[in-house]
């Protein structure tokens, strides 16, 4: 049993050994990007913009799925 606890305890220091040489790497990077590299977007190009006509479009179509999916259910049943 000494034996495994001797082992948990050098995986243990391997592990904070690690961490804070992790930090390193981190505190390096912040320091060399400083702001100045590019951002990840979410998007893949610049957002646009729908009509109102485009979003009543929108709208009555997404009316008449749900429309179309109770009847089906009410028909099942």
């Amino acid at each position: 049993m000494t034996m495994l606890s001797q082992v948990v305890k050098q995986l243990q220091s391997e592990r904070t050994k690690l961490q804070r040489e992790l930090g390193r790497l981190d505190a390096a990077l912040r320091a060399l990007s400083n702001g100045s590299g590019p951002r990840h977007r979410t998007t893949s190009g610049p957002r646009r913009t729908i009509s109102a006509a485009a979003k009543k479009r929108i709208a009555a179509a997404q009316k008449a799925r749900w429309a179309a999916w109770r009847a089906k259910q009410k028909k099942a049943a």
